[in-house]
């Protein structure tokens, strides 16, 4: 019997595998890096171990060291989570070696399937090998680890070659195997999957499926279940499919085999050795905690001759740091509030006060909502989401809301090419015009209640915010009968709260402020001075790190003087595990180069200036490109 674990990740799932030890009534250990020394999986767990480095390779995947921490820590089991060594063959090999029990499938099982290429060999697919126009678009993928690390769609032949050497920096980075393939790159299709789970017994469960079709650059944004509209053949022809594969590689644990649906065909994706982000909505489904069954199997524990029936529907929501109308940018710094409305489950790892760091994946969050019927099930999720209280690094929260109401998604008529058909739709800046008042007058409540200046009636006050990039300026009064401001009425306001009557239509705001970082409701402002401090000057064609991160690579060859075009990938910027590469914003001379492998910048920081030559004039600010392809975890 399993008496304590040690869970091999961070985060979420590291949390959220601590909450079901804890009902189990399993002591739990917690591993963390540097970075992580005090975030909220290292304080939920029973004991904590520290990890030294804060890069993934210096820590969480080190297997050695984590195996000595549990067994330093007196652990008998290890979780691996998802992501990082949760389908590492060696690793599982490592803890078994150990005499710890390792909670997930057998390592020759990870192999098969670990390896995208010896997977798709098993399933009979192969994959392509010589490259022609015919076979465009087609999709460089690494063979090892998952979450989209490692992954470009090639449209053009020109571009195949840097775009596998890109995946395989990529995919050695992330997984240490810088091993890829080539596929065919299927377009209009949806991404459906189907968790398995099965004992040491021979029993196999099929979980129903899931519809994970909502992705940017390959990572899940929304995941469903079960997948809509699926006909009842093909549901049936997924779910022997991915009995089939389970039983083949005698898989036991949890989970999940993945196919790109087009029209009513099916086609082999991979397989998952591990648990999945989105396998809360298949709890919600079935009424199980997947965390709780994996733990029974690895006791060797048999399940039930067949699984529970499903019930209902369950849509999910990965709630990220990060701005999808700046190209996905991850987004760091204090989480000051995170709150979201009762009725939906919430995994999190992270906590009001937390730091969001450039080392880890920026999610923040998983919002789940389960009704008796999917429209149920979606207007609740977007309900909660818009009515959730973010204080702190811009997030995607208005892209999900905006694409669960999306008539696409709630006619359940999507597919993989959603975002690439409507995301400047749905990152369209839709500021609150009366929000800037509001933080104006919660601002002059404050300042008035505890002193520093004196009311005068007569004169009006003046307050200018940034908001959704651009400049507001707004004007109220001080009166004896209160705050009062043209075109509104005022009906109250304090330091906290606000109500303003516009055109007899009462509108609340929330205020909180942080700094000059103030939220009136769901807007985001920022305060600015009365009299604008002079601002540093940089050269036209200058490139500024557009987030924390480390310089990983600098184009070669490259030096002052060089000529460079327009578009030319000139540096590589890493954070969060993500891969931005800058361009030259013109054609011209690389005057200055001040970026160099290995440094740290922090956001702002000038990396390089190109001066234009007459024959580039255009755009002198270029906007860094996302390199990497996000997980399809």
């Amino acid at each position: 019997m399993i008496t304590s674990v040690l869970v091999a990740n961070r985060g979420e799932i590291a949390c959220r595998i601590v909450r079901t030890c804890r009902e189990l009534g399993i002591r739990t250990v917690a591993v963390h890096s540097d970075a992580d020394r005090e975030a909220l999986h290292t304080r939920v767990a029973d004991t904590a171990v520290r990890l030294p480095g804060a890069a993934p390779a210096d820590t969480y995947l080190r297997g050695d060291l984590i195996v000595k921490a549990a067994l330093a820590a007196g652990a008998d089991a290890v979780h691996p989570g998802y992501g990082f060594l949760s389908e590492n063959a060696g690793f599982a090999r490592a803890v078994r070696d150990a005499g710890l029990v390792w909670i997930g499938p057998p390592p020759e099982a990870i192999e098969a399937m670990a390896s995208k290429t010896r997977a798709k060999e098993l399933m009979g697919v192969e994959p392509l090998r010589d490259v022609t126009e015919a076979d465009l678009p087609v999709l460089v993928k690494a063979a090892a680890g998952g979450g989209g690390r490692g992954m470009r769609v090639v449209r053009r032949l020109a571009d195949l070659e840097g775009e596998r050497d890109a995946a395989r920096a990529e995919a050695a980075s992330a997984f240490g195997d810088g091993e890829v393939f080539i596929e065919p790159y299927v377009e209009g299709g949806r991404h459906v999957e189907v968790q398995v789970l099965a004992d040491t017994h021979g029993t196999v469960w099929a979980l129903g499926t899931r519809d994970c079709s909502l992705q940017r650059r390959h990572q899940k944004v929304i995941e469903e279940a079960p997948a809509p509209g699926l006909p009842a053949r093909l549901t049936g022809e997924l779910h022997a499919l991915a009995v089939r594969a389970a039983r083949a590689v005698g898989y036991v644990g949890a989970g999940t085999v993945e196919f790109l649906v087009a029209g009513e065909r099916a086609h082999f994706l991979e397989m998952n050795t591990r648990l999945q982000v989105e396998h809360p909505v298949t709890e919600a489904v079935f009424g199980l905690d997947l965390v709780a069954e994996q733990i029974r199997v690895a006791e060797g524990r048999p399940l039930a001759e067949e699984p529970p029936p499903a019930r209902g529907h369950a849509v999910e929501a990965r709630l990220y740091a990060e701005d999808p109308a700046h190209d996905w940018a991850p987004q760091t710094g204090r989480l000051h509030r995170l709150a979201v409305p009762g009725g939906v489950r919430l995994d999190t790892g992270c906590t009001d006060g937390d730091d969001i760091g450039v080392h880890y994946d920026p999610m923040l969050a998983k919002v789940v909502a389960h009704a008796p019927t999917r429209a149920e099930a979606v207007r609740k999720l977007a309900s909660a989401l818009d009515r959730a209280v973010i204080h702190g690094p811009v997030t995607n929260r208005d892209l999900l809301v905006r694409s669960l109401r999306h008539e696409e998604f709630t006619r359940a008529r999507m597919d993989t090419g959603f975002y690439d058909r409507h995301l400047p739709g749905l990152t369209e800046p839709a500021p609150d015009p009366h929000a800037p008042l509001a933080a104006a007058l919660a601002d002059a409540h404050g300042r008035s209640r505890f002193g520093g200046w004196r009311n005068v009636p007569s004169q009006p006050q003046v307050k200018r915010y940034a908001m959704a990039g651009e400049e507001h300026e707004v004007r109220y009064r001080h009166t004896r009968e209160g705050l009062t401001a043209d075109g509104v009425r005022v009906v109250h306001a304090d330091a906290a709260l606000v109500i303003l009557d516009v055109d007899g239509v009462r509108r609340r705001y929330e205020v909180s402020r942080y700094g000059d970082r103030v939220y009136a409701g769901a807007t985001a402002l920022t305060a600015l001075p009365r009299f604008p401090a002079p601002t540093a000057q940089h050269a036209p064609g200058s490139l500024l790190a557009p987030m924390p991160g480390t310089v990983v690579r600098v184009a070669e060859g490259l030096a002052e003087g060089a000529a460079v075009e327009a578009g030319q990938p000139l540096l590589w910027l890493e954070a969060m595990k993500m891969q931005h590469r800058i361009t030259a914003p013109v054609t011209g001379v690389l005057s200055t180069l001040h970026a160099a492998t290995g440094q740290q910048v922090e956001p702002g920081a000038l990396l390089a200036v190109v001066e234009e030559t007459p024959q580039g004039r255009g755009e002198l600010r270029g906007r860094p490109e996302t390199t990497r392809t996000l997980p399809t975890t």
